[in-house]
């Protein structure tokens, strides 16, 4: 998903919209797939230390995907850059537009707290409960990283309308 262009080309129609979010979502598929693989290895805590690892990943490549990094927010024209931020503010979309941390992601993570928790304490059951380890992996990783993709689309939609127009000030 990285490009090396200087400008990039922010989804701005419908279709262009739901194609960045379709590569996320492939993106995210393979990379919960690798979690949960991960998330049947009978040592505890390597599943979490994976989990962060592939959010820290995944968050800033979704950014990058819907024109939202850093880098990418800070080049849009003032107007735009409010629109983004405001659709962060008003859709909670705490990853966006922002440099992802660990402690961004824990927070993030406690979202999804009780499927982690069970995750753990599923790793001590032999055999099944590495499955369902992994189901729970799998699972929250998906959750969190749709979550975000569907926060993205929303600011990508709102950066699609016009522009306002310039207020003209009256003589």
């Amino acid at each position: 998903m990285s490009r090396t262009a200087e400008w990039e080309v922010v989804p701005d129609t419908p279709t262009r919209i739901e194609a960045a979010a379709e590569r996320c979502r492939r993106l995210v598929t393979k990379r919960a797939l690798f979690g949960a693989g991960v998330a049947m290895v009978p040592l505890p805590g390597v599943d979490w230390m994976t989990d962060v690892a592939l959010l820290l990943k995944l968050i800033p490549q979704i950014n990058q995907e819907f024109g939202l990094t850093p880098e990418q927010v800070e080049r849009l024209a003032p107007d735009r850059r409010v629109v983004v931020y405001k659709a962060i503010t008003a859709g909670g979309g705490m990853l966006i537009g922002r440099v992802v941390t660990r402690e961004v992601l824990m927070s993030m993570l406690r979202l999804v707290g009780v499927r982690l928790s069970a995750q753990q304490a599923a790793k001590f059951v032999p055999l099944a409960g590495q499955a369902v380890s992994a189901v729970l992996t799998y699972s929250a990783l998906k959750y969190v990283c749709e979550q975000h993709i569907r926060q993205c689309m929303s600011v990508a939609r709102q950066l699609a309308l016009p522009a306002p127009a310039a207020a003209s000030v009256p003589a």
